[in-house]
C-alpha cells in the first residue's frame, strides 16, 4: 500500500538506497561534529549522530521493497 503510493509518486529504489548513502555519511559527520563540541554539548550532539544511524536500514528497506515492486 505504502509502497504502491511512493511507486505513484515517482520516487524508485534507486532514490531510497542513495537516501541510504547519504544518511551514513551524514551521521558519520555528525559524529566527527560531536567530538569537536564542548564537553556539556557532546552528549547531545553524540544522541543525535545515533538517531540519525538508524536511517539507513529503514532506508535501505524501503528502497528494496520497491525493487520488489517495480
Amino acid at each position: 500500500m505504502v509502497v504502491g503510493l511512493l511507486h505513484r509518486v515517482g520516487l524508485r529504489s534507486d532514490h531510497f538506497h542513495l537516501a541510504s548513502l547519504v544518511t551514513i555519511t551524514l551521521c558519520v559527520g555528525l559524529w566527527v561534529r560531536a567530538k569537536t563540541v564542548d564537553q556539556a554539548q557532546r552528549g547531545n550532539a553524540e544522541r543525535r549522530a545515533l538517531f540519525v544511524g538508524l536511517w539507513p536500514p529503514t532506508m535501505w528497506l524501503i528502497g528494496d521493497s520497491l525493487k520488489d515492486y517495480e
